[in-house]
């Protein structure tokens, strides 16, 4: 089986460079591949605001091989995104992220077993004082998977404070991390440094971490959410170094 899915990999594109670089630009940094401005998809500059983000991209870049391979490039899919997909779209952007504040995943609790709810509510009940504290945003509990109504007052702090991210490339971050941990109250204590990255992508896990604990741990499952956790960073590096001169 495993050769077989190796033969569907599709090929990957030579490596075509010997230099990646960083040049300024008209206010951005652009990356440069043998002194040439790299692009996007899209066929735009793939150029962003700060000198660190243009550097990570760099690095991911040297750091190929023989061949490029994409799915070893986190930061420079972001970077792809935000300026292909984020920036002519940052209303859907923001809606799809308040639409997780709607259904955010610290909401839900189970009753039982006694150690999951502890573990639950450790994680999570300090993301939820967060929100109450810095965005006057109050939301309702619920235990186990029936839908809680959320107020709306509530979700309206919450749009008001993904709308004060202005960088297409924090917001495209946000929704990385957003989508992978399930949580867009996780995602933005994360952003404001509330929570660390060891602590954002525990506290978006702790059910999986408690079925882990008690069957046993799967190769697999575990194997997958390596990935999305390294996806996950790439996201939180981007958000950084979005804002780092």
């Amino acid at each position: 089986m495993r050769a077989a899915q190796a033969g569907m990999k599709p090929a990957l594109p030579k490596r075509f460079y010997k230099e990646a670089g960083v040049v300024e630009r008209d206010g951005l940094f652009h990356l440069t591949l043998d002194g040439r401005t790299a692009k996007t998809p899209s066929k735009q500059a793939l150029a962003v605001p700060t000198r660190a983000l243009a550097e990570a991209l760099a690095e991911e870049w040297q750091g190929q091989g023989g061949e490029i391979d994409p799915s070893t490039m986190p930061v420079t899919r972001i970077v792809n995104s935000a300026i292909d997909g984020v920036a002519p779209r940052t209303a859907e952007v923001v809606d799809d992220l308040v639409r997780y504040a709607g259904s955010d995943l610290v909401y839900y609790r189970a009753g039982e077993p006694e150690r999951l709810a502890k573990s639950q509510d450790d994680a999570w009940s300090p993301v939820l004082d967060w929100a109450k504290d810095a965005h006057g945003a109050r939301f309702a509990l619920g235990e186990g998977v029936m839908h809680v109504a959320q107020p709306e007052e509530a979700v309206a702090a919450i749009r008001r404070a993904i709308e004060q991210i202005r960088s297409p490339f924090a917001l495209a971050a946000l929704h990385v991390m957003t989508t992978l941990s399930g949580s867009v109250l996780i995602a933005l204590a994360h952003a404001e440094r509330q929570l660390d990255a060891d602590q954002a992508w525990a506290a978006a896990h702790v059910d999986e971490l408690y079925q882990e604990s008690v069957w046993g741990e799967d190769y697999e499952a575990m194997e997958r959410r390596r990935r999305r956790e390294a996806d996950f960073r790439a996201a939180s590096l981007v958000y950084r170094l979005t804002q780092q001169a």
